[in-house]
């Protein structure tokens, strides 16, 4: 089963389009972000934006593994295993996949289930093997029930599944079984419940459960209102590299939520999140940028930024873009364009109307 291709690099990674990412990715890693020294290892072992070199990918795996990141533990393990900018250490290996298997990262529980299998560093042992190996397919089998992938569609067995996963220290498990209690999916509702999975997850640093956890605590969802410790768990998805969570920190600085309002870290987050291809980042961003707040006003940057925010689909980036070429914002105005992505945004045109800036009540998850 190693052999299997796996997801080595975050959900928020790769944007290999943007030449700007591995530089990005360079900066953060060098203040510490653990995430992001993952990533850099993940460009300098695959020659992303930068010339392939399997010795500072293994440096930069070390890094984020030492600083407790689980993907990067899983990626040391697996360059100790295959002598990738090293020589091989199959002990190493083995301690390294443990670490990330009892983290909770199902790559890691895969990689540590073969282990077992084939008697690497430690004894063959079969009931690890099932142990580990079941660990680690548990959450895809609770997607594959959700979603319908290859079965019929089965929210109580999607449910079922997440709950072994969540229950064996699966992050993602966790992540996902407070899904299914927040919404009703193959159980009944229990937003209570759904605070715990989250909390559970985003302590062991998933940034999708850290970024929900901020905003349980920003609407009372399960918990009470807490706004500082939502702007922490915002933080924490951010600087994890999550888009979403980066667009809400940049609403939070913009607002003076739970901290001191700073519109000039908000354009930052908003600029990050835009980056990572999240679409209300993108809007925000070029919101900034056409207003001159947080930054210098630059109407050819709000353009680019609502066209890639409207091209991801976004309501608010459509009408703001339908704006920019009725009004010959940033472009040559065009009423054919405007009205076409007027009629995409589904939203009412008001010419006397200001443009949208996407914030709390239309961007942050709908609690049903």
């Amino acid at each position: 089963m190693e052999n299997t291709q796996y997801n080595e690099i975050n959900e928020i990674q790769t944007n290999e389009g943007d030449e700007k990412t591995f530089h990005w990715y360079l900066k953060s890693a060098e203040g510490g972000n653990s995430s992001d020294q993952n990533n850099l290892g993940y460009c300098y072992e695959n020659g992303i934006e930068t010339t392939k070199d399997d010795e500072k990918a293994f440096q930069w795996y070390l890094k984020s593994a030492e600083e407790g990141n689980s993907t990067g533990q899983y990626n040391l393990g697996r360059c100790y295993r295959k002598g990738i900018g090293t020589i091989k250490n199959k002990e190493k290996a083995f301690q390294w996949y443990l670490k990330s298997a009892e983290g909770g990262n199902s790559d890691g529980q895969n990689g540590l289930g073969y282990c077992y299998e084939k008697g690497i560093r430690t004894t063959k042992d079969e009931e690890k093997v099932i142990q580990w190996y079941l660990k680690s397919g548990q959450y895809q089998f609770g997607c594959c029930y959700e979603d319908g992938i290859r079965t019929p569609k089965d929210n109580e067995k999607a449910f079922h599944w997440y709950s072994k996963s969540a229950e064996g220290g699966n992050s993602k498990g966790q992540y996902n079984l407070g899904n299914c209690y927040l919404r009703g999916i193959g159980t009944r509702k229990d937003k209570k419940k759904a605070v715990e999975w989250y909390l559970k997850s985003a302590e062991k640093g998933n940034s999708d459960g850290q970024n929900i956890l901020g905003n349980c605590y920003l609407h009372g969802t399960g918990t009470k209102k807490d706004k500082k410790k939502a702007f922490e768990w915002y933080l924490k998805s951010a600087e994890n590299g999550n888009s979403e969570g980066q667009n809400n920190l940049g609403c939070i600085y913009r607002n003076g939520i739970g901290t001191i309002k700073n519109e000039e870290k908000a354009f930052q987050w908003f600029l990050k999140s835009a980056k990572g291809g999240n679409s209300y980042g993108q809007n925000n961003l070029g919101y900034f940028y056409r207003n001159g707040i947080g930054t210098t006003k630059d109407n050819k940057k709000a353009f680019e930024w609502y066209s890639k925010s409207a091209e991801g689909g976004n309501s608010f980036g459509q009408y703001n873009l339908g704006r920019c070429y009725e009004k010959g914002i940033g472009t040559t105005k065009d009423k054919k364009m405007a009205l076409l992505w007027y009629s995409k945004s589904g939203k009412h045109h008001d010419s006397t109307d200001s443009e949208n800036l996407s914030f709390f009540m239309d961007q942050l998850l709908s609690f049903s």
